[in-house]
């Protein structure tokens, strides 16, 4: 079986899985990719083709005359391949289903089956887009709703009509979260054509490093009310949200820390933040950190893993290190990993004193916090790990085989 992944970029994490794919699966897996970072991949993501068991095709990008990205030569370079199945991602690609009069009866020569792969997050169920626009949900990186204008309206409109038109060229649907079954059914996609693979970075490796942390000495001073934080740093995680947390539980918890790992657009503006809060030595920035065992050895070091606004896969990782999550209601990945009460908390997404409290319960317990971070660490292990993910694409690559 040859599977032709068509993506806007190769982040660090899914380098790992599609590996995963070749040498658990036996997945003959080719990679097409723009040649130049395209801006189709978010600020601050970090790319990795090294140590790839795939192969890799750049191709070049252009503007189309709709204004999105779209690779040169893709047909070609699909009949070169000769996949059996192409997985493409959803935005902006899919519009050129749609947009492009003759390039999908061109893909289809092509002989493969078509998986679509998408969060989804920013759509709204067919039928209420207005309902949705209007609400402020439709946000970006820099937390920009667009506005609520009756243009704004007519071109969210447009592209949900647009979706509802190339969805269902799709063989198959391979989605983030448990509603996407029904957002995207709301689009005419039958059911049993929707297959949910929860993200995942590569669990084995992140266990593995675990268990040499034990090992390691401590990276930081001990502190059982550190808090930390692993992302990019852009206005949607709200990472100022955490800072002003440190600011305002000073006086109840003396000792409170944030250690930030990540970099991004936002990082000097939360440093300005935090000089002006007179928090220098309470708030850490310790920037980008990619190898398992550093982060692993940053998280055993603090108590609680805190996610100030739109998620990622770094609740995957503190869960891994056997941290407590506390988190919002953010864009739906969240809800498989975190239970409420379970292994973590949930808090008013955007609401300060929301966050105030439930990080000033947890910390004030430090037998929940074991307790949780314990059953964080047997979620990994039993629910949501690399395996069932690649399990779920297995399964999607098989059904379209078999229809």
């Amino acid at each position: 079986m040859r599977v032709c992944f068509v993506m806007a970029g190769l982040p660090h994490y899914f380098t790992l899985i599609l590996n995963k794919m070749v040498s658990d699966y036996g997945t003959e897996v080719v990679l097409i990719k723009p040649s130049q970072k395209s801006k189709a991949v978010g600020s601050g993501v970090k790319e990795d083709s090294s140590n790839i068991k795939f192969r890799l095709v750049e191709l070049a990008e252009y503007k189309t005359w709709y204004g999105k990205a779209f690779f040169k030569d893709l047909i070609p370079a699909l009949q070169e391949i000769k996949p059996d199945i192409i997985v493409m991602s959803a935005w902006p690609y899919f519009l050129q289903l749609i947009l492009n009069p003759f390039f999908y009866r061109r893909l289809r020569r092509v002989g493969a089956k078509l998986i679509c792969r998408d969060i989804p997050f920013n759509i709204s169920y067919w039928g209420k887009s207005k309902e949705y626009y209007y609400s402020g949900h439709n946000l970006t990186e820099d937390l920009n709703t667009n506005g609520k204008t009756l243009i704004g309206y007519l071109y969210f409109w447009l592209i949900t009509c647009i979706r509802r038109m190339y969805l269902p060229l799709a063989d198959a649907h391979i989605n983030y979260f448990d509603e996407a079954r029904l957002i995207t059914g709301s689009y005419g996609v039958p059911q049993e054509k929707i297959f949910i693979a929860a993200n995942s970075p590569d669990t084995d490796e992140l266990l593995s490093a675990y268990e040499n942390v034990m090992k390691q000495p401590d990276i930081l001073p001990s502190n059982p009310n550190r808090l930390i934080h692993v992302g990019r740093l852009v206005k949607w995680k709200r990472v100022d949200m955490l800072i002003q947390s440190v600011k305002d539980l000073k006086d109840e918890l003396s000792d409170i820390e944030l250690v930030i790992v990540g970099f991004g657009p936002e990082e000097e503006s939360l440093k300005e933040l935090t000089e002006r809060l007179n928090l220098s030595n309470d708030v850490r920035f310790v920037g980008g950190v990619y190898d398992s065992l550093t982060l692993g050895r940053y998280l055993h070091n603090s108590s609680v893993y805190v996610l100030g606004g739109m998620g990622g896969l770094s609740i995957n990782d503190a869960m891994c290190f056997a941290k407590p999550v506390i988190c919002s209601v953010a864009d739906g990945t969240e809800k498989r990993l975190v239970q409420d009460g379970y292994n973590g908390y949930y808090f008013e997404n955007g609401d300060q004193k929301s966050l105030n409290s439930t990080i000033r319960k947890l910390l004030k317990d430090p037998d929940k916090i074991k307790i949780f971070g314990d059953n964080s660490l047997k979620t990994i292990k039993e629910k949501v790990n690399i395996h069932t993910v690649l399990r779920e694409y297995d399964a999607a690559f098989r059904y379209v085989l078999q229809h």
